[in-house]
């Protein structure tokens, strides 16, 4: 029922005549209809959107495609009615077919759909028992690369079925390792290789195979379930450039590079077109075929580990002409797509607590600012001609599809989605500002005010940082904590960009890797001070503290530094530097971090910063939570911090879901979970 209700209300009543309205709920977070990123058709016409309706109930989300008419005129309408989530979306190069993938009823694993866009169910291209994703029609309209995974030596259907059968066949469960990494955030990785398939929209049944060999492999998925190679096509369709590395065995000892690589659809080897020294990742043709785009970022060196994001175009027979479009520009470049005409490109990027849009001369040069939304951010731009169509989100919508006036530097609403949900609540705006640290640095902060609030009374105020540590807090909505209910009690809620964070030049993310907690910590209890003088109504005697992966390490510091708050929240936070190093999915990095082998105990911040050193002086209440499958924090670092506050005797509370990894994402657990933060925050600040 909930399901036909969403479906059917679009364009719904304005905040005028409603009810009173309320606090945020978990269920108006958790429930309210999620939007993917807006794809263009070829003609600029309509836009399509996967949008998903969440559900507590296990088997019961659903996800859908919707068009979106770009002039406005018409509602949003539904093209799909599945519960099987569609990602991927693609039209052809005629706008006549929508490519996506999805596991539909019958499917061994999530296989590429074609859907006529002139009306129709969706047909069915590809049937590999090991699973299809990422469709990219061929220039010609005629055929689809995507990619798979498969085992080792596996190549036709049959091959990779038995395969998989004589694995499920086994009676032991030994996983066996020759090099690094094992696991990624919460899976155990294994010896499947990821594959490029070229599928005939019209044609024989079985595909051709790009298989990368000689070692390489594609970046992670995010789950650690897979590996994405971002295949892009060339422009006269017989190759295909891929980003791979084939230095990932040398995790732990080396870093490792991605490079681009191109490989013919007719055989051959992959041939390397770029060179060491920097990774390149996410290739992109310019629409006239001329040039290669890739985001290309440095290799660490002793005095610096983080390197902004660049844009670079490759030219030349085998794009051996390589030149920096945004050198000099002190900001990483988060997406890119190229402008009207060809002449300059839009760069999405984060940019002193907002996310941005800015343009770059097709040949290099001055980065301007474009597009700086008064609140929330666009993103995922997609241009077609002059109609330029993208995603909008704020703390206060979790999503609608947009159309962009760049020129006039404004935007129109597409869709209406969650309208009526969020025309109910009480939804303070987000707010910025700025201070001079000690330490003579300007630092941002964000704070959100508490619902209905009175100026005649104090309210507590609760430091919430954010994880990373190079990540950025701004104006967005969040399913997992999200700034609304956090503040619904009655709080105000203050977030710093400390050093570290992103989007404040690369200088300022690269400073946080030589002192890893102490001087983010320094700056976040200043940020307290300037946010009381500016808020009167914080009360500074009821403060508290919560914090997830980086920012839950920082409260493990917090416990041994200062005993300013009440109580404090621990979200999978690390507490020993050195059994964190042991245990977690990464690699070199950490030891980079730390500024040396961990064998050399005496040197860098292996023993200097870490927070259980100084757990003599823990003294503040303290709730733990954490997922037992991360492979991030691991849960044993959780397990470490809350052991320490029960051999110490401090109030403590620890909260396990064996079935989640870092983040708590299945519905009834992230409920419990707000549940278990916002009780204990209550018991320590009302």
């Amino acid at each position: 029922m909930l399901r036909v209700l969403l479906s059917t209300i679009l364009l719904l009543v304005p905040a005028a005549g409603l009810a009173q309205k309320r606090l945020m709920t978990h269920e108006d977070v958790f429930l309210m209809l999620r939007v993917g990123t807006p794809v263009l058709s070829p003609d600029g016409k309509m836009a399509v959107v996967s949008v998903t309706e969440p559900s507590y109930e296990a088997g019961q989300e659903a996800s859908d495609i919707w068009a979106v008419a770009t002039d406005g005129r018409t509602q949003a309408r539904r093209l799909t009615h599945t519960r099987g989530a569609e990602s991927g979306l693609a039209f052809s190069p005629d706008g006549k077919w929508l490519a996506f993938t999805a596991r539909r009823e019958g499917d061994e694993a999530a296989q590429v759909y074609l859907l006529p866009m002139d009306g129709g169910e969706a047909r069915r291209l590809t049937n590999r028992p090991t699973g299809a994703s990422s469709p990219v029609w061929r220039p010609d309209g005629k055929a689809i690369l995507y990619q798979s995974m498969v085992y080792p030596g596996a190549r036709t259907d049959e091959e990779n079925r038995k395969a998989a059968a004589a694995r499920r066949a086994r009676k032991d469960t030994a996983k066996v390792f020759d090099t690094f990494p094992v696991r990624y955030w919460n899976t155990w990785l294994d010896d499947r290789e990821a594959v490029m398939l070229v599928q005939e929209v019209e044609g024989p049944d079985t595909p051709v195979v790009l298989a990368p060999g000689g070692g390489l492999q594609g970046s992670f998925n995010p789950t650690g379930s897979g590996q994405n190679l971002n295949p892009v096509w060339t422009p006269d369709g017989a190759a295909v450039v891929f980003s791979a590395t084939a230095d990932r065995p040398k995790t732990m000892y080396a870093e490792v590079e991605m490079h681009l690589y191109r490989m013919a659809v007719a055989g051959g080897p992959a041939q390397k077109l770029t060179q060491a020294g920097a990774s390149y990742t996410r290739p992109m043709f310019s629409r006239d075929g001329r040039t290669l785009y890739a985001f290309e970022s440095r290799t660490s060196t002793a005095r610096q580990i983080y390197f902004n994001t660049r844009l670079v175009a490759m030219a030349g027979p085998g794009f051996e002409r390589v030149r920096v479009l945004t050198e000099g520009w002190d900001r990483s470049v988060g997406a890119v797509v190229e402008a009207p005409g060809g002449q300059s490109l839009f760069l999405e990027a984060e940019d002193d607590g907002y996310d941005r849009i800015f343009r770059v001369p097709a040949g290099g040069g001055k980065v301007e600012t474009v597009y700086t939304p008064a609140e929330g951010a666009l993103t995922g731009l997609s241009v077609v001609g002059g109609v330029v169509v993208a995603k909008y989100s704020a703390a206060t919508d979790p999503g609608q599809v947009v159309l962009v006036d760049l020129v006039n530097r404004r935007f129109e609403r597409l869709t209406r989605f969650n309208e009526e949900r969020l025309a109910r609540l009480d939804l303070p705006r987000v707010e910025h500002f700025w201070f001079t640290a000690k330490s003579g640095k300007r630092i941002h902060s964000v704070m959100v005010p508490p619902p209905g609030m009175d100026k005649a009374k104090k309210y507590p105020v609760v430091v919430f940082p954010h994880g990373g540590p190079n990540s950025m807090s701004k104006d967005a909505f969040s399913t997992r904590w999200n700034y609304h209910l956090l503040t619904a009690p009655g709080y105000f809620l203050l977030m710093t960009n400390y050093t570290g964070s992103t989007g404040f030049g690369a200088k300022f993310a690269d400073d946080v890797e030589r002192d890893v907690l102490r001087g983010p910590a320094q700056e976040i209890l200043e940020a307290i001070e300037e946010a009381a003088k500016r808020y009167p109504g914080i009360d500074l005697g009821r403060q508290a503290a919560i914090g997830a992966s980086y920012s839950g390490y920082l409260m493990n510091w917090f416990n041994g530094h200062t005993d300013q708050f009440k109580c404090m929240v621990n979200h999978a936070g690390a507490v020993n530097n050195e059994s964190q190093y042991g245990v977690n999915d990464g690699g070199l990095s950490r030891e980079l971090r730390m500024g040396g082998p961990i064998w050399e105990f005496g040197k860098g911040q292996w023993n200097d910063q870490s927070p259980i050193r100084y757990s003599a002086k823990w003294k503040t209440p303290m709730l733990v939570t954490q997922g037992e499958l991360d492979y991030r924090v691991p849960f044993g670092e959780s397990m470490t911090t809350y052991k320490l506050l029960q051999r110490k005797q401090i109030p403590s509370r620890f909260v396990l879901f064996p079935d989640e990894g870092h983040w708590i994402l299945k519905g009834p657990n992230s409920r419990v979970h707000m549940e278990e933060v916002l009780g204990w925050l209550a018991k320590y600040l009302k």
